[in-house]
């Protein structure tokens, strides 16, 4: 991969480099509601619903989050209160990022244009990025794009604003839901799989594996 040079290296943001902790909050809410053995069942529901409620046309990343715990509540037979539900939105933007990640960011800041696409909302995204300990050339998010990964209009909205080809960017993320399937349909030049264990490791799609944050710099050649 050294030989090749991206114009931009792009990350997906919440579980690639921030902390993604929603599942961490759903245990806080629902241990007096959801039993020890049913909860992985119960967070894998809550999960599926947040990727279903992102495929159709655009809506508030509040709602998105509202309707996929409230659809896995009712599955569930599980009682839920607005407040509960609107605590996932509120508390992301405290979320910091995953320890391996800001020393070999910054490195890697130092001789790249890094650029963030992520299902966030506006307001959220800013205080995470600026947690992660490194410069961003561009951060977009799918409130800007009107549509949310993995639909392809999300990443096309970010190609439009670099003004470039999606065979000159390198794509990074620990999801291939959300975005490396989407990233070898539009033939982006290069993709990354970081191991977080949300997903096991695909070959199809041509992602290269790396661990976590740290193995990046290696594939640069820094």
């Amino acid at each position: 991969m050294t030989e090749w040079r991206p114009k931009f290296i792009t990350f997906d943001c919440y579980g690639t480099l921030t902390n993604f902790r929603m599942a961490d909050v759903a245990r806080e809410i629902f241990a007096d509601r959801v039993a020890a053995d049913l909860m992985p069942n119960f967070l894998a529901d809550f999960a599926g619903y947040r990727v279903d409620e992102v495929l159709g046309a655009w809506k508030p990343y509040d709602q998105v989050l509202a309707n996929a715990i409230t659809r896995a509540c009712k599955r569930h037979k599980v009682t839920l209160t607005e407040a509960e539900a609107r605590r996932f939105y509120d508390t992301i933007p405290s979320w910091g990022p995953h320890p391996d990640v800001p020393a070999p960011l910054a490195r890697v800041a130092k001789e790249y244009r890094l650029v963030v696409l992520s299902n966030a909302a506006n307001e959220q995204i800013l205080g995470n990025v600026a947690q992660l300990g490194a410069p961003f050339h561009a951060v977009f998010t799918a409130e800007q794009a009107q549509a949310y990964k993995p639909r392809q209009q999300a990443f096309e909205y970010m190609f439009d604003q670099l003004g470039c080809d999606p065979a000159d960017v390198m794509h990074v993320s620990s999801s291939y839901r959300y975005d490396l399937m989407a990233a070898w349909d539009l033939r982006i030049g290069r993709r990354v799989h970081v191991g977080r264990g949300h997903e096991p490791f695909t070959p199809y799609y041509g992602a290269v594996p790396i661990t976590d944050i740290g193995g990046l710099p290696g594939l640069l050649g820094l």
